[in-house]
């Protein structure tokens, strides 16, 4: 009995895994991301620092308490800065210096430029590096706004201020938006592999969303959720947050759309007939996922879902295209809110569209395309405008009446997408109908 249930659990992890897209051992991921950073140094970095007249960029921090901006300059092999890291990026108009104000060079891009024995202050060699430039504007990153613009500590902005003489004083501004412009521009070549990031994502939705891990009558949310968690270990990947799974159905007292976002419900038994619910993220490669897609739990005698959740599900995906349809260069997170919502509620839906960058980090850097709870706009984050090459979490709801259930739905989506600066593409493609659990087998013949 013992071997038979091992063969079964064998089989069932080979079948598993062979549905699973190619996966990287740990060096070669790190030899991709630190090509990656010398392409994005050599291409990306210096129009953004055009863009905004920023000619001197300082990064500062210390072992464990890293600016986020800093942390993606590091090399693959560094998984933290090193007591006080200070990188120095100048731009003198024709090329960009990328200095380690260190006694090593951090990684193949930033070059050491610190010998402690000649000069035992670091802050005094910081200092003299900026003297020998003579940048116009010194960008360090502050901001009130955008958390990841943020990242310098007080100490550390109070000792640079201490140690520059008050001409150069003078010249320090935000980095805000060249902080932002980096962390949300993606190159083609991350481009090429984040479809396969965003495909391992779905494959491992589809995993758990399929009778190889869901018994109705059996199988709760919460096991659910702690099949994924697992999963994501088991892969290599970590989750960048707790994944959610929950249920809506005919009985009154199933969940509601705000009790999902305010606290976690107790486990639920998956039944028959209920409409349930993934939100999922992995982190691959340094960037994130972000994806919620839905299933329906056949009856006994059905080989697909209901019509009336096939058409609330349209809705969804209508909502989807109208968001997608209104992204354009120059407009703002909440330009695109408004003319989104004005337009859904024109041709009928009722729609909560709470959409975000993503890349870096899965709430990432740029405009936030509306919040859960402010539909009106997002003072700050909202009024950021939209750049080409940047990458969204089309994430939105939309209210549907179910008559049938005698209760308001609503169809919550969420898929990953690249924006060229003329359209939008899903990176690896949207659900465009419901996963069906048990899958149907159709027989033929007699």
């Amino acid at each position: 009995m013992k071997n038979a249930l091992l063969a079964f659990c064998l089989l069932l992890s080979f079948m598993l895994e062979a549905q699973m897209p190619h996966i990287l051992p740990l060096q070669k991921r790190g030899e991709v991301t630190d090509q990656w950073l010398k392409e994005r140094v050599e291409t990306v970095l210096p129009e953004i620092m055009r863009r905004d007249g920023i000619d001197m960029w300082l990064l500062i921090s210390r072992e464990y308490n890293e600016d986020p901006v800093l942390k993606t300059f590091l090399p693959s092999f560094w998984l933290s800065a090193r007591r006080t890291t200070m990188l120095v990026i100048y731009d003198n108009g024709t090329e960009l210096e990328t200095l380690a104000c260190a006694r090593y060079n951090v990684g193949e891009v930033f070059v050491k430029a610190w010998d402690k024995e000649k000069e035992p202050d670091q802050w005094k060699r910081l200092r003299e590096i900026i003297e020998e430039r003579d940048p116009n504007k010194i960008a360090v990153n502050r901001s009130e706004h955008f958390g990841l613009a943020d990242g310098i500590s007080s100490y550390h902005y109070d000792k640079l201020m201490e140690n520059l003489p008050e001409k150069y004083q003078q010249r320090i501004v935000s980095g805000e938006r060249l902080a932002i412009g980096w962390l949300e521009t993606r190159t083609e070549n991350e481009m090429t592999v984040y479809q396969q990031i965003c495909r391992l994502a779905h494959a491992i939705i589809q995993e758990g969303f399929s009778d190889q891990v869901i018994q109705p009558g059996v199988t709760s949310t919460d096991d659910v959720v702690w099949y994924y968690r697992n999963r994501i270990r088991e892969l290599g990947f970590i989750a960048w947050f707790h994944p959610t799974v929950d249920i809506q159905r005919k009985d009154p007292e199933s969940l509601d759309h705000l009790r999902s976002f305010s606290e976690r419900p107790d486990q639920q038994i998956i039944m028959p007939g209920d409409l349930i619910h993934v939100d999922f993220g992995i982190t691959y490669l340094g960037l994130n996922t972000d994806t919620q897609e839905n299933a329906y739990i056949l009856k006994p005698g059905e080989t697909e879902a209901p019509e009336y959740l096939l058409k609330a599900y349209q809705k969804g995906l209508r909502l989807m295209d109208i968001l997608t349809d209104n992204f354009k260069t120059g407009r703002t997170g909440n330009e695109i809110l408004a003319a989104t919502r004005q337009q859904a509620i024109a041709e009928g839906i009722k729609p909560s569209i709470y959409t975000h960058p993503i890349g870096y980090h899965g709430h990432g850097a740029g405009p936030t395309i509306g919040l859960w709870d402010q539909q009106e706009g997002v003072p700050h984050k909202g009024d950021y405008p939209m750049y080409a090459n940047t990458a969204y979490s089309i994430e939105l709801n939309a209210a549907v009446k179910i008559e049938e259930w005698g209760k308001e739905i609503r169809i919550m989506l969420e898929e990953d997408a690249f924006f060229d600066g003329e359209q939008v593409r899903y990176i690896d493609g949207r659900q465009n109908e419901l996963f069906l659990i048990p899958r149907p087998i159709h027989k033929t013949g007699k």
